[in-house]
């Protein structure tokens, strides 16, 4: 039986992976899925609990699944609840495919090589996949109601479309971030465990004091320093730098030690005679014999960029607003009265989080079981 038939008979495992596949496929069809912009606020709907869907008319004639315009009203001194003010006489019908926002599906681009960037700077970059343009969503409604299925925010945004846009920032930073310090991780302890020596001394030393920096501390430290005209985009990537940069270090001294008993085995002492180059080997003959531990670290670490993205959108230091991810989506918590009275708000950010995380986690741990030489026995 091999890794991945263990890895499928794993109920934990099967269920992480279904999580994982059904959340980023929900986020990378966000604009689809979505009904309403998330940037974009509805008049006089701050704060409206999920919309309630009918399926009669006050009258009690059927006419199918239909929502009625609704907006807050004035304010209970006493309990500070809002009263819904819905218009009964229009009555909105809840289609699917109905037309909503522009937005183009799929579209990326690579810039152009340097030598031709350099040529001509006016080229824009050029475009690898162009995608499509469409203005169908999932579902809505056809007139004045809106089918808010998790209520709007206290800028009467739609919290269903904030979150799904949000997790793409949420759901991506981790990638992204594993891509970037693994690597770096992965080349540092192979060439520290691969040479020995004083290189082994000056490369340990330097990453002992990488260990030493409390992460999270050096995150507000430094995102609070950042200047305050960043966009969102340039803020996720200052912050998945940060974050990388801290978090290789534990991942170079475990790749060291297995380096130091991997470039003592006779295919490497082989490579040598030979003639191949030191990186060559580290590369191509060490480093691939590390894929076993690579692979379920990388996992269990996505997790920590997760967190450590919403951790710092929650204390307003990493994505702003407008811009949503579920980090900033729960800087809402910090206001009681919403904790209390909009509990719609704060649950669905909150739970995203909890269940991505354990998908990881339950992923990560099924692998490090698949992988185990001692199982193949």
């Amino acid at each position: 039986m091999n890794w991945w038939q263990r890895l499928r008979k794993n109920a934990l495992a099967r269920f992480g992976m279904t999580v994982l596949i059904v959340l980023y496929v929900a986020v990378i069809g966000a604009d689809f899925l979505s009904p309403y912009d998330p940037l974009v606020s509805q008049v006089d709907g701050a704060l409206l609990p999920p919309t309630q869907i009918y399926w009669r008319t006050p009258q009690g004639d059927w006419i199918g699944p239909h929502v009625y315009p609704t907006t807050q009203g004035a304010m209970d001194l006493e309990t500070g609840e809002r009263e819904l003010v819905i218009e009964w006489e229009q009555p909105s019908a809840i289609r699917p495919l109905v037309r909503g926002f522009d937005y183009t599906f799929l579209q990326f681009s690579l810039p152009l090589p340097t030598r031709l960037s350099l040529s001509n700077p006016q080229i824009e970059p050029r475009v690898i996949f162009p995608g499509f343009r469409s203005d169908r969503h999932l579902f809505g409604t056809v007139g004045e109601g809106r089918l808010s299925l998790l209520g709007t925010d206290d800028q009467a945004r739609d919290e269903w479309s904030r979150l799904l846009f949000g997790g793409r920032i949420s759901l991506s930073i981790g990638l992204v971030g594993v891509a970037i310090s693994f690597p770096l991780g992965m080349l540092v302890g192979g060439i520290s465990g691969y040479f020995g020596g004083v290189t082994d001394t000056l490369l340990m030393r330097f990453v002992e004091v990488l260990m030493t920096i409390p992460g999270l501390y050096l995150l507000v430290a430094l995102a609070a320093v950042l200047p305050p005209g960043l966009s969102s985009t340039e803020r996720f990537l200052l912050i998945v730098l940060i974050t990388s940069f801290v978090s290789w270090a534990g991942l170079a001294r475990v790749i060291r030690g297995q380096v130091l008993s991997i470039k003592e085995q006779e295919f490497v002492q082989a490579a040598k005679a030979m003639g191949g180059r030191s990186l060559y080997i580290i590369t191509r003959h060490v480093l691939p014999q590390t894929a076993t531990y690579i692979i379920i670290s990388a996992t269990l670490a996505v997790p920590s960029f997760i967190v450590a993205e919403s951790v710092l959108s929650l204390i307003g230091l990493g994505i702003q607003q407008p811009d949503p991810s579920w980090g900033n989506m729960l800087s809402l918590a910090t206001n009681a009265s919403i904790l209390v009275l909009q509990p719609w708000l704060i649950w669905p950010p909150t739970l995203l989080i909890i269940v991505t995380v354990l998908s990881f986690n339950l992923l990560g741990d099924a692998l490090r079981d698949a992988l185990d030489p001692r199982s193949l026995r």
